[in-house]
C-alpha cells in the first residue's frame, strides 16, 4: 500500500457512482478517510459501507446538491467544524449533456454549469480558506478531455469544462508559492452511466449508453491512475483512450485539421 493518502482526509463529490465511487474505493483500499457528497443519500451508504469493507477507517456520509449553490457555503462550513479540515478535495460530481446546441434549452445549459462549473466553484471557495490556514491541501477537480475542445452533442457540458479549466488555472496561479496545489484530470471514455444520466435538449435524460464509453476505460483503472497523478502532484493529467488524447494534442498543433475531423464525426 502507497502511503501517501494513509489517514488523510479526502472529500469527493458526485460519490455516489461512477468516477467518484471508484475513485472512493480506490482510495479506501490506501487507508484515507473520506468523506462522501452526493444527493443520493441511500447510494451514498452503500458506497460507504463498501469503502469501510475495502480499509478506510473513516467514512463520513455528507448529502451535498452542487445546483443549491446558495446552501453549499453553509454545508461546507458545517462539515468543516465537525472534521476539523480536509486534505484533500476531489471536485468531480457533474452532469453530462447529449443533444444539439440549437435543440438545447437554455435551461439545461443554466443547469450544466450551475452544477458543473457554479457548484465546483463554490465548493472550493468553501473549502480553500481551510487549507490556507492549516498551510496544507490539494484541490483536484475532474474535468474532460472536452475541457480541451469542443465536440457535437456537448456544448453545454463541453462550455462548463472549459469554464472550469479557465477558473483553476487562474486560481493555480493566484496561489503562488502556497502549499495548496491545484489538480486538473481530463477523462476521455470512462465506461459509467454518463451518457446514461446526459441530459437532452428539454432536461430528461439519454437513458441509453453511448457505444464509445460502453467500450471505455475501466472506472477502477482509471481511478488507479488519477491518483498516481494526485500523488505525483501534476497541474493536468489527461486520461483516457488513444483517440481521444489525439484530439487533444491536435486541437493543440492542428485545430483546423480537427475541426474538420468534428464536422465530420458520427458521435452519440
Amino acid at each position: 500500500m502507497d502511503a501517501y493518502f494513509k489517514n488523510r482526509r479526502v472529500w469527493i463529490t458526485g460519490a455516489s457512482s461512477g468516477l467518484g465511487e471508484a475513485l472512493a474505493r480506490a482510495l479506501a483500499a490506501e487507508g484515507a478517510s473520506l468523506i462522501l457528497s452526493a444527493r443520493n443519500q441511500p447510494a451514498l451508504e452503500r458506497v460507504a459501507a463498501q469503502c469501510r469493507e475495502a480499509g478506510s477507517r473513516e467514512v463520513i456520509v455528507h448529502a451535498l446538491d452542487l445546483a443549491d449553490t446558495d446552501a453549499i457555503g453553509a454545508s461546507a462550513a458545517k462539515l468543516l467544524e465537525q472534521v476539523g479540515k480536509v486534505d484533500v478535495l476531489i471536485n468531480n460530481g457533474g452532469i453530462s449533456q447529449r443533444d444539439y446546441a440549437l435543440q438545447t434549452s437554455l435551461e439545461v445549459d443554466e443547469k450544466l454549469m450551475r452544477v458543473n462549473y457554479l457548484g465546483t466553484v463554490a465548493l472550493t471557495k468553501a473549502v480553500l480558506p481551510h487549507m490556507l490556514l492549516h498551510e496544507l491541501g490539494h484541490i483536484v477537480t475532474i474535468s474532460s478531455v472536452v475541457g480541451k475542445f469542443g465536440s457535437p452533442l456537448r456544448s453545454s457540458y463541453s462550455a462548463s469544462k472549459h469554464a472550469l479549466h479557465g477558473f483553476f488555472d487562474s486560481l493555480r496561479a493566484e496561489l503562488g508559492d502556497s502549499p495548496v496545489r491545484i489538480t486538473l484530470i481530463c477523462p476521455g471514455y470512462i465506461r459509467t452511466d454518463i451518457s446514461k444520466n446526459a441530459l437532452t435538449g428539454d432536461g430528461t435524460p439519454q437513458g441509453t449508453m453511448d457505444q464509445a464509453t460502453d467500450k471505455g476505460m475501466a472506472p477502477e483503472v482509471f481511478a488507479r491512475k488519477a491518483l498516481k497523478a494526485i500523488k505525483d502532484g501534476r497541474e493536468e493529467a489527461l486520461i483516457g483512450g488513444g483517440k481521444e488524447l489525439l484530439a487533444v494534442w491536435m486541437k493543440r498543433f492542428f485545430p483546423g485539421i480537427l475541426s474538420s475531423i468534428l464536422r465530420k464525426a458520427k458521435v452519440t
